[in-house]
């Protein structure tokens, strides 16, 4: 009688067979990771030059060529507070090579006070590292009358016009800071904006407007050139860079006051996890550079690396901080003419 095949023996190339299948099904993601980048990848700043976003897009500009193996650009693209860039990058293609140098600003303000800012930061983006938490600096020109705080106050109230303070724009970390100095102060002060740091701080340099909250970033070659004095940092803590100078909160008594900028980068979202987790891993090896951080500390800006996850925890926390702050001391006092033309983050 004719023996009966061996199918157990025939099941063994036949299972391997599926696995190798199986094996070139899963493929594709990790291909996509070794092929990304496969061209320049573009950094984009949502402001003029000369803000803090400047700083941590010319360090990565620097250094990421080296672990991407591609040229690495910046290209500005100002307006709206942020929103243009913004707008752009949420829209642009989801395969890594078009990057947002994010800020609090275009990406845990903008969107609150403009309705038809055109992109949803929690729908649009996805966080992919923060570089640099960056307290503002109460800054005045080094021949300013006032030493304090308290003497710029007392000057503003004595003032018929009152005095005038710059920001980078309606709705910038600047203008929050010194509006909340003015209500919780009973000050007066009339807010000039600007469209980014650079511009806000041309002025003040030339005398047109007599203060700024600028990011530290951004203040601190003008106070080490002697043109500027800072008079007090708007975070909780005083920061490590210049450990010396005290805090608003320090300065007036007002509890929690705590206004700080903070820069990280974010893709359109989609883009693969694989390449937002790349990036976060080269991003973050970065930071660590002692060279690098040295010279964010040098410019006022704390490192600050964080996993793809805890990014994106910190980004939605601010993003209802922030829709708190706005509701509850601006809108409710009528500081922007009402509530009514805001939609605010549930």
């Amino acid at each position: 009688m004719r023996a009966l095949p061996d199918f157990r023996a025939r099941a063994v190339p036949i299972l391997a067979a599926l696995v190798a299948g199986l094996a070139t099904l899963s493929a594709p993601p990790a291909r996509a990771q070794q092929g990304y980048p496969s061209r320049p990848v573009q950094l984009v700043v949502a402001f003029e030059p000369g803000g803090s976003g400047d700083l941590v897009a010319g360090l990565l500009a620097q250094h990421l060529p080296s672990l991407l193996g591609q040229p690495v650009a910046v290209e500005h693209r100002p307006g709206a507070s942020g929103a243009v860039g913004t707008r752009s990058v949420a829209r642009a293609v989801p395969d890594g090579h078009t990057l947002l140098i994010g800020q609090l600003t275009d990406v845990a303000v903008a969107p609150i006070l403009n309705r038809d800012a055109g992109y949803d930061p929690e729908r649009d983006l996805q966080p992919v590292a923060l570089a640099a938490i960056i307290p503002r600096a109460l800054v005045v020109q080094n021949a300013a009358p006032y030493a304090s705080v308290a003497e710029l106050l007392r000057a503003s109230r004595s003032s018929r016009r009152g005095l005038l303070f710059a920001s980078g724009g309606t709705g910038t970390t600047g203008h929050l800071a010194a509006e909340l100095l003015r209500l919780r102060t009973q000050s007066r002060l009339v807010h000039v904006p600007f469209e980014g740091a650079g511009p806000a701080m041309k002025d003040l340099l030339e005398g047109r407007v007599d203060f700024y909250f600028a990011p530290l970033a951004v203040a601190m070659p003008n106070v080490r050139s002697g043109q500027l004095k800072i008079l007090a940092v708007s975070s909780a803590r005083r920061s490590l860079a210049v450990p010396n100078l005290p805090t608003v909160a320090e300065e007036t008594g007002i509890r929690n006051f705590d206004i700080s900028a903070w820069v990280g980068i974010f893709a359109p979202r989609g883009t693969p996890r694989e390449v937002v987790a790349r990036l976060n891993r080269d991003i973050n090896q970065i930071l660590a550079r002692p060279d690098v951080r040295e010279r964010l500390v040098g410019d006022g800006a704390d490192p600050a690396p964080m996993s793809v996850e805890q990014f994106g925890d910190f980004v939605r926390s601010e993003i209802r901080r922030n829709a708190d702050l706005l509701q509850e001391e601006f809108c409710s006092r009528l500081l922007f003419g009402g509530c009514a033309g805001f939609a605010f983050v549930e």
